[in-house]
């Protein structure tokens, strides 16, 4: 069985390696074809002379070896032999540099066809199948053989008993020693690979390799399967062998360093022991990590370094999870080494600061960055290690990673990871969604359960926290802020967004929601110091006083501390109106600053204002708002900020312009309309405006205030031309025609609810509801031709003549029915005739207003109603009405429609007149 599974795996490693090589020769035969279509072509200059060709040969041989020398101290040893470059004539170079394979021995060399020396650095030769054949699946399957061979040595002498076990493991580890020796003696004895695409098989490393393997399995099998050694024996031993291995891997390759730090990783997990001890496993984890670093610094193996964090951090994860009553000083240990290796060993002096700060960042510090602070997470918020150390030492190692963020510029990752850790720590100390995780279950999350809340030191570390990230982040973004914006951006977003959270959190976890004025004065003092704080960087900017992100980071967190301190300071009315009147500000510090983002935050406010108000539409809360109509909360509260936004846009008009200014612009008419709708819903319920149904005559102001809104916006947009200003008067008037539509002719009609009309007979419900707004919106026609689109006065002048015609039609029925007109009550006969002469002579007005306005809406309207007249008296007039009535229907009907036609019968002959 064992036999069977050691076989099926090295033919399964065979298939892959085979598969692999069979794409590459591929990729040879695809190139060779290409370059002897070439060659066919004649685009390869003729060959050089034999003589020539002998006389260049001898040069390369010297460089040869040169390589091969250079290839003993690095892992690339196998690159292409460059031709010296200071040959007077084109150096002839091989077209393969394959070494000819045993069957071509007797064939004599064929003369090589030159190339110009940069088509040959371009196009170096490729190995044949001879070369892949004899070199690199040998040595693969030879190597997998050795280390297959010492087990099956192991495995052959335990079932024939022929050796105890003392001697098969002596036997392994001599054979394990040999292969080392072996590859270090092929190394030191001038081995070379002077063929091209053969570094994956370097002789000396597989051995190295084969050879380690089998060592690891001899310690491993003395300590866990005989037991002739103890834990202690086994650990320094299997870790001195990975250590080692990865020491190795400075003449060998990256994939030994792999290979050992593997070996080493595992150690721990493979020597069992009755009492561990935390200090002997993480000292000896510290050791393998700076070994590792400094040989992957010396070759730059990213990936290398990335795991050898990745086995550490994940150690330290499971020992604070898992141990049952972690010590806090060995994770406090592995963290401080783990920071110091990166910062130190891995990210040592590679450049000035400018060129530092011009390479990005180094993506394998997010590895350490994640683990760190996450095991800073559970020194800060973990019962029993909060117990131990109260919280402080997760706070110190969050300060360190910033530290070591400042200190290295490439290991950024560390910031954000440090960053989120805190933002998580001081969001879970909130109740009821606080983090209480207890690490020792393994369970991180919100679970509603406060544990490190209560913590006397909270509140001071807190502090001290914001202090470092707002010091740390502000001068790092100075410091890039004309270098690498992006990476003072980040340094900015951190140094406001820790602050304000920690802020935040402590003030709803221990301060007075209502009102707190120790809290409001840190918000006052956080609003100084990222505003000038943010001024301070636009000063290092190149140009200077640009307003990058990273200036835009900080007065945008000036901001929402501003925010922050209008709630902590005032109630909610007082809030909502120096929260609207604040907005002013940032419009008058582009006459000083010219920074985009200005104009944005005064936008950001606007939009506050908007929640708000949305948020508890009464300013003050139901309870308190006053019943005095127009003089109570409502009018500052939404009149304040209407002014404030306004004057906003004013100010960004003359300076910043852009879009700020339009969104300005949108805020106040939005926060206008708003004012007088809610005065006047205020007033028509008696002081209460989030109870009662709409009345039609609430409704009626409210499509006064629309269409009065769409023409002010017109007025203003003729003075101060603006895309907001045309959009916002047209959408006004939509509105407003899509209310009356809706509301006025149906929802609200009195004519479907009965509504009372009131007992004054003219102005009443009907002249509130009907006529103004058809005087206001053929008024707003009117005055929109030519200013606005066609349609759109158009629209306004058939909704001024519906409007007008309902007015008219209502009043005969409730000249007729009284204060309340239902439909219900019935129609009589001198009601119906009255309809019918009332429509034709609205019908006639239309008409004579579409002349004298040259409006073909109007007319057209004209000739609409008296098509409905015309119909009404016959197919309802014939049959309702009798007597004199129905005469008297048709008599006036047809007098007006010969009237209509000796009307248009003398204008088109005017205009005949006229033309000729």
């Amino acid at each position: 069985m064992f036999e069977s599974l050691i076989g099926l795996a090295a033919i399964i490693a065979l298939f892959v390696i085979i598969s692999r090589q069979q794409s590459r020769i591929g990729l040879v035969e695809r190139e060779l074809g290409a370059l002897r279509s070439l060659i066919l072509s004649g685009a390869v200059p003729p060959v050089a002379k034999p003589s020539e060709q002998a006389a260049t040969d001898s040069k390369p041989a010297d460089v040869v070896a040169a390589v091969a020398a250079a290839d003993m101290a690095s892992p690339a040893v196998s690159e292409a032999i460059v031709a010296p470059a200071q040959a007077p004539e084109p150096v002839a170079v091989a077209t393969s540099e394959a070494v000819p394979g045993p069957w071509s021995a007797g064939e004599a060399p064929k003369a090589a066809e030159p190339v110009e020396p940069v088509a040959a650095a371009k196009a170096p030769g490729k190995p044949d199948i001879e070369t892949a054949l004899g070199t690199r699946w040998a040595v693969w399957v030879g190597g997998i053989a050795l280390a297959l061979g010492g087990l099956f040595l192991i495995r052959y002498t335990i079932e024939a008993g022929i050796f105890g076990p003392g001697v098969r493991l002596t036997m392994a580890a001599v054979l394990g020693l040999v292969l080392v020796a072996g590859g270090e003696f092929i190394r030191r004895t001038g081995f070379k690979v002077p063929v091209q695409g053969v570094a994956g098989a370097y002789i000396p490393a597989i051995l190295t390799a084969a050879g380690a393997f089998i060592l690891f399995g001899t310690v491993y099998a003395a300590h866990g399967i005989y037991g002739f050694i103890g834990p202690a024996p086994a650990f320094t031993l299997l870790g001195a062998i990975g250590v080692a291995t990865i020491v190795a891997a400075l003449v060998h390759g990256q994939a030994l360093a792999g290979i050992g730090l593997v070996g080493s990783m595992a150690t721990p997990a493979l020597v069992s022991s009755q009492a561990p001890n935390p200090w002997a496993l993480f000292v000896y984890l510290a050791i393998v990590l700076a070994a590792t670093a400094a040989i992957a610094r010396m070759r730059d193996w990213k990936f290398l370094i990335a795991a050898a964090f990745f086995g550490t951090g994940a150690w330290t994860i499971a020992y604070m999870t898992n141990a049952p009553g972690a010590d806090l000083a060995v994770i406090l240990f592995i963290d401080t080494v783990t920071l110091a290796v990166l910062a130190l060993v891995w990210l040592g002096s590679r450049g000035g600061e400018e060129e530092t700060a011009k390479q990005g960042f180094d993506w394998p510090s997010i590895v350490p960055g994640v683990f760190v602070a996450f095991s800073a997470l559970g020194l800060s918020v973990d019962s029993t290690l909060v117990a131990a150390g109260d919280a402080l030492p997760g706070a110190l190692v969050l300060v360190a990673l910033v530290a070591t963020a400042l200190y290295r510029p490439r290991a950024l990752p560390l910031l954000h990871t440090a960053g989120v850790v805190s933002v998580m720590i001081y969001l879970g100390i909130i109740p009821p969604t606080t983090i209480g995780p207890d690490l020792s279950q393994g369970n991180i999350g919100f679970d509603g359960l406060q544990v490190a809340a209560g913590n006397p030191l909270t509140l001071r570390i807190g502090i001290g926290l914001g202090l470092v990230f707002v010091g740390a982040g502000f001068w790092a973004a100075r410091r890039f802020a004309a270098v690498a914006r992006i990476r003072a951006a980040c340094w900015a977003a951190w140094g406001i967004a820790a602050p304000l959270v920690i802020l935040l959190a402590l003030w709803l976890t221990y301060g007075n929601l209502d009102r707190d004025f120790v809290y409001a004065a840190a918000a006052v003092l956080l609003v100084v110091v990222f505003a000038g704080g943010g001024d301070w960087i636009a000063r290092a900017e190149e140009p200077p006083l640009r307003g990058g992100m990273a200036v835009s980071f900080a007065l945008g967190g000036a901001a929402i501390a501003g925010l922050l301190m209008l709630h902590m300071a005032f109630d909610s009315g007082w809030t909502t109106i120096l929260l609207g009147a604040a907005a002013i500000v940032p419009a008058l510090a582009t006459r000083w600053r010219s920074y985009p983002v200005l104009g944005w935050i005064s936008v950001g406010a606007a939009i506050a204002v908007l929640g708000r108000v949305g948020f508890d539409p009464t300013i003050v809360g139901a309870e308190f708002l006053s019943r005095t109509p127009v003089f109570n909360w409502l009018l500052p509260g939404y009149g304040v900020p209407a002014l404030a936004f306004g004057f906003a846009a004013w100010q960004l008009a003359r300076t910043t312009k852009g879009r700020p200014r339009l969104a300005m612009e949108a805020a106040a008419a939005l926060f206008a309309l708003l004012a007088v709708a809610m005065l006047v819903r205020h007033a028509m319920h008696g002081g209460v405006i989030d109870t009662g149904a709409m009345t039609l005559a609430e409704q009626a102001i409210y499509t006064l205030i629309a269409i009065g809104a769409g023409a002010i916006l017109v007025a203003i947009d003729m003075r101060s031309p603006s895309s907001v200003l045309r959009y916002g008067s047209m959408a006004a008037g939509v509105v407003s025609v899509a209310l009356i539509a809706v509301r006025h002719f149906v929802v609200l009609n009195p004519l479907f609810t009965d509504e009372s009309t009131g007992q004054i007979p003219v102005f009443n419900l009907l002249f509130l509801a009907y006529l103004l707004p058809a005087i206001a919106a053929g008024g707003l026609a009117l005055y929109a031709r030519n200013k606005r689109p066609k349609w759109y006065a158009q629209m306004l002048a058939v909704v001024a003549a519906v409007l007008a015609l309902a007015y008219a039609t209502l009043s005969v029925r409730r000249l007729f029915k009284g204060e309340f007109i239902g439909l219900w009550s019935g129609l009589g006969q001198l009601e119906t005739y009255t309809y019918s002469a009332l429509w034709l002579v609205i019908g006639v007005a239309l008409l004579t207003a579409g002349v004298w306005l040259k409006s073909q809406v109007l007319r057209i309207a004209s000739a609409a109603l008296i098509a409905i007249a015309v119909l009404k008296v016959f197919l309802f007039d014939m049959s309702e009405l009798e007597g004199v009535l129905r005469a008297l229907s048709f008599i006036g009907l047809g007098a007006v429609l010969i009237g209509i036609g000796l009307f248009y019968q003398r204008l088109l002959t005017r205009a005949a007149k006229e033309n000729g």
